[in-house]
């Protein structure tokens, strides 16, 4: 297991070394001791630390210097792919951190090793209300992990995203599916295609917690997504969600297909994380 714990006691607080960003070449040293495989890597022109956890790869980017409350991103799955949003927020003092759940399409096994995770990621000194962001299928693993820990999140940003496993790689509606991927997600959930018809656990099903606790949704959804198709899960989300009573903010492109994911110009995802961390003091 990836142990990242390594502390300093600064003026009666406890600080880790994670956020003193002048030391970045003492943290890397200080996992290097504890991680097997610990690497400094650049992702573009932040410093970035991979390790194996729960033999995956996890990564964690550490801004130039830390915002107040040590605010970070967790993504999902794609790693480094369209990454305005990743860095935008970077440069606004942010963490973003990573922890591979692929081929697990948001099962009780990737809840499981995001719980661990996440507790690594609080004893290091990052905030306790991460905004999680997921692309495509990321969206089944942030849905799912939020709903199960509705408190510990300040937002959810999602990108064209998987709502219902049926839908994809299913392909039980109207879209093409994706067929080893589904026998994949079958095994992940330890189900057969005829169980997955009756399965109430999804991401659609879990919502009434996060609305109850207040958490802020972002749905991107492009309208022409015939692969992720949003009248099966992004409007779904939208619909069920406003139902609920739960704030969530559209942004609708019409005429696009699956990709692109993310925005040229992130802002309006930027100002949403923004607003969503400011607030975590009131939820």
């Amino acid at each position: 297991m990836l142990r990242l714990l390594h502390t300093v006691v600064i003026t009666g607080c406890l600080c880790m070394t994670v956020i003193a960003q002048d030391k970045a070449a003492d943290l890397a040293a200080t996992m290097g001791r504890h991680v097997t495989d610990v690497k400094t890597e650049s992702f573009h022109e932040f410093k970035m630390l991979v390790g194996e956890f729960d033999g995956v790869t996890c990564r964690i980017v550490q801004p130039m210097t830390a915002a107040p409350g040590n605010p970070w991103v967790w993504r999902a799955r794609f790693w480094g792919h369209q990454p305005a949003f990743d860095l935008a927020m970077l440069r606004r003092g942010w963490h973003v951190a990573y922890c591979d759940v692929a081929d697990l399409f948001g099962s009780d096994q990737a809840v499981r090793r995001w719980n661990d995770f996440y507790k690594l990621t609080t004893q290091m000194g990052l905030s306790d209300k991460p905004l999680l962001e997921g692309m495509s299928r990321g969206g089944l693993i942030v849905m799912r992990w939020a709903s199960a820990n509705p408190t510990k999140v300040s937002g959810i940003y999602v990108d064209n995203a998987v709502m219902d496993f049926r839908s994809w790689p299913g392909g039980k509606g109207t879209g093409p599916g994706a067929a080893p991927s589904w026998q994949k997600c079958l095994a992940a959930y330890g189900m057969t295609d005829a169980q997955s018809e009756t399965y109430d656990s999804g991401p659609l099903d879990r919502l009434e917690p996060l609305a109850k606790a207040g958490v802020p949704i972002y749905a991107l959804i492009n309208e022409a997504d015939e692969v992720v198709p949003p009248a099966e899960n992004g409007d779904i989300l939208v619909q069920r969600y406003q139902k609920l009573g739960g704030k969530i903010t559209q942004h609708r492109r019409p005429g696009l297909g699956h990709h692109p994911h993310g925005l040229t110009d992130p802002t309006p995802i930027v100002n949403f994380a923004l607003e969503s961390f400011s607030i975590t003091s009131d939820r």
